[in-house]
């Protein structure tokens, strides 16, 4: 007897290949209109998911249900382990003595200058337009979700156009910075709101816990940093090197994704920071690190395909049905780009970096992601209602962020002079 349900290993096996091939394909369609892979793969997401081809109640040919899109979280969480390990590769010490200060206090200035205009603006629209409409508690956890930006888009277009030069070299460090800056300013944002919502004020919520998730990613991602340069000793051959690189980059996610309670002070810590981490420790002590990241950027690029892809197939499109959600949104998408731009700028003079750094840097710093999400997510499981309006505001935010963030950055770099056509050819001796 034929039956139509697929098997959950066939059916899993079936949702890879579509995402891989879609993605795939619509990078060729990207490549016709000159706009960045990494869009592409989330034009082809959002194609594949459940406010598209999911409508039809089709079984592998797209994702049904958004719960399908979530379980494949574990290749996403693995993908950004990936991208956090090659970042990492940015603060070499020889790199950091010219730009670390700079680094430090830009990705400060973006990420606050961001959340204090957001905060500001939509403050106001609460007290002049709606009162009603827009809590204040959305208000405030709104602006400190502006903070954060999206690494993974980023790397992506870098090396896509393989770019080179002051603006990228300055871009990688603020990026990988601006998670640790984003954290401290949720959470205690957070805490202010959830004081808001429920008249009770919890200073280790607001205080502690962000600094112990801080210190304790720096730390666990430093001890696996050295664990990782001592155990590629004992193997010489470049395939069980790579083997080992990529064991203890999932054996490092898997290990910041432990939670512990002792009294009220929770000790968590951030993938992307732990693996930002154990990049940074293992590229300045192993003598041949840049041959093994190489090899593990090119062993990660499914992977990588993957993550955006299941991020499109995530966006969720029926948020565009509420006009408030729209309003609120847009503002939110105006005021978070001029005070990531502003910001950006402000730092760039503080630091009297290099014109065309001052000039196109903020521009690349728009793209926004994985970690929003993951804040927006903890809104909405503690503020209700406030926290689901928070939610879909910042799932608007991400569409337009992502599908217009890369290609702003790829014409941000060309314009800056470290992207150059000329130097991109396929295998085959053409363009790529």
């Amino acid at each position: 007897m034929l039956t139509t349900a697929l098997s959950g290993e066939i059916l899993i096996l079936l949702q890879l290949s579509v995402a891989l091939i879609s993605g795939l394909l619509m990078s060729r369609v990207a490549k016709i209109f000159n706009l960045p892979a990494v869009t592409a793969y989330l034009v082809a997401g959002i194609l594949i998911g459940p406010c598209a081809l999911g409508l039809f109640g089709v079984e592998g040919l797209g994702f049904i249900s958004f719960d399908e899109v979530s379980s494949f979280s574990i290749i996403c969480d693995a993908a950004l382990g990936f991208i956090a390990f090659s970042i990492g590769n940015e603060f070499r010490v020889s790199e950091l003595k010219k730009i670390g200060k700079q680094a430090v206090v830009i990705s400060i200035l973006e990420a606050v200058v961001a959340t204090l205009l957001v905060d500001a603006v939509l403050i106001g629209c609460h007290f002049l337009f709606w009162q009603d409409k827009l809590p204040l508690t959305v208000c405030i956890t709104l602006g400190a979700i502006a903070s954060a930006t999206a690494p993974a888009a980023t790397l992506m277009v870098v090396r896509q156009y393989k770019a080179k030069g002051p603006v990228t070299k300055m871009l990688l460090p603020v990026v990988a910075l601006d998670d640790a800056v984003g954290l401290v300013i949720f959470a205690v944002s957070f805490g202010i709101a959830k004081t808001i919502a429920t008249g009770s004020t919890d200073i280790v919520a607001i205080l502690v816990n962000p600094l112990v998730e801080i210190v304790f990613s720096l730390a666990l991602g430093a001890l696996m940093g050295w664990l990782f340069s001592e155990t590629e000793k004992l193997f010489h051959s470049r395939t069980k090197r790579l083997s080992i690189s990529v064991t203890f980059i999932l054996l490092t996610v898997a290990l910041s994704m432990l939670k512990f309670e002792i009294g009220r002070v929770t000790i968590a810590s951030s993938t992307l920071l732990v693996c930002m981490m154990l990049g940074t420790v293992f590229c300045n002590i192993c003598d041949f690190s840049k041959e093994l990241m190489e090899r593990c950027e090119r062993w990660s690029t499914p992977l990588l395909v993957l993550f955006f892809v299941f991020s499109g197939a995530e966006l969720d499109l029926f948020v565009f049905g509420d006009v408030i959600i729209l309003a609120v949104g847009i503002i939110y998408i105006l005021t978070r780009s001029a005070g990531k731009i502003w910001g950006t700028e402000l730092g760039c003079v503080c630091m009297k970096t290099e014109p065309t750094v001052t000039k196109y840097l903020g521009i690349t710093m728009l793209p926004q992601a994985g970690v929003a999400l993951g804040m927006s997510l903890q809104v909405a499981k503690a503020l209700g209602e406030d926290g689901t309006m928070v939610r879909n505001i910042v799932l608007f935010g991400v569409l337009i962020y992502e599908l217009l963030g890369p290609t702003l950055t790829r014409m941000a770099l060309t314009k800056a002079g470290e992207i150059n056509p000329a130097e991109r050819k396929s295998s085959r001796g053409s363009a790529v």
